[in-house]
C-alpha cells in the first residue's frame, strides 16, 4: 500500500505516457559523424592530388634546361614559365598545409583553426590558389604556342615537351583544387546556414 506521501512525490508505477529513452539519438550521431569523415576524406583526397600534381609541374619546370651554351634556353629566360615554377610551388605548399588540416580534423574531429576561421581560411585561398594556377597556366600556354612558331621548339624540341608537361600537370592541379574549392565551398554554405561546417 502506498502511502499519500508518496503518491505526491510521483513514486510508484511510471505514467504509461512517460517518455522512454530510444537509441535513435545516438544513431542519428553516428551517422552524421561518419558522413562527415567521409566528406572530409574526399577533401583530403582532393588535397594530396593538387599537392601530387603541383609539386610535379614545379619540378618538371625547374629542371627545364637544356644544353650549356648561353644560347640554350632555359625556363627562367621566359617570364611566363617562371611564373608557371611560382604558382605550382605556391599551391604545393599550400596543399601541404591543408593535407595537414584534413588529416588533424578526421583525426581529432576538430578543425585546426577555430571553426568560422578554417572554413573561410580554406575557401578563400582555394579560390584565390585556384585562379592562380588557372592564370599561370594560360600564360604559360600562351608562351608555349608562341615558342612553337620560332626556331626554340625547332632546335631543342625536349624543352617544349617538357615545358608542355608541366604546364598540363598545372591544369590538372587546377582542376582538382577546383574539386577542393567546390567542397569548401559547401562548408561554408553549410555554416552560414546551420552554425556548423557539415550539415548534421
Amino acid at each position: 500500500m502506498r502511502s499519500p506521501q508518496s503518491l505526491r512525490n510521483g513514486g510508484g508505477t511510471p505514467s504509461p505516457h512517460a517518455r522512454i529513452p530510444t537509441p535513435h539519438h545516438h544513431f542519428h550521431s553516428t551517422v552524421s559523424v561518419q558522413k562527415l569523415k567521409r566528406f572530409n576524406s574526399l577533401i583530403l583526397v582532393f588535397r594530396l592530388s593538387t599537392f601530387c600534381f603541383s609539386l610535379a609541374s614545379a619540378v618538371f619546370m625547374i629542371t627545364n634546361s637544356r644544353g650549356s651554351g648561353s644560347d640554350s634556353p632555359r625556363w627562367y629566360d621566359f617570364d611566363a614559365f617562371r611564373y608557371v615554377f611560382a604558382a605550382n610551388a605556391i599551391v604545393a605548399v599550400y596543399s601541404l598545409f591543408e593535407m595537414i588540416a584534413s588529416v588533424w580534423e578526421i583525426s581529432r574531429e576538430v578543425t585546426l583553426f577555430p571553426e568560422i576561421l578554417q572554413v573561410w581560411f580554406d575557401f578563400g585561398h582555394d579560390q584565390a590558389f585556384a585562379y592562380l594556377l588557372l592564370s599561370a597556366g594560360s600564360a604559360g600556354t600562351a608562351l608555349l604556342i608562341t615558342l612553337r612558331r620560332t626556331d626554340t621548339c625547332r632546335a631543342t624540341s625536349a624543352f617544349c615537351v617538357q615545358s608542355t608537361i608541366s604546364i598540363a600537370l598545372g591544369f590538372a592541379g587546377f582542376l582538382f583544387l577546383g574539386l577542393s574549392s567546390l567542397l569548401s565551398g559547401f562548408r561554408v554554405v553549410c555554416f552560414v546556414i546551420n552554425g556548423s561546417r557539415f550539415h548534421l
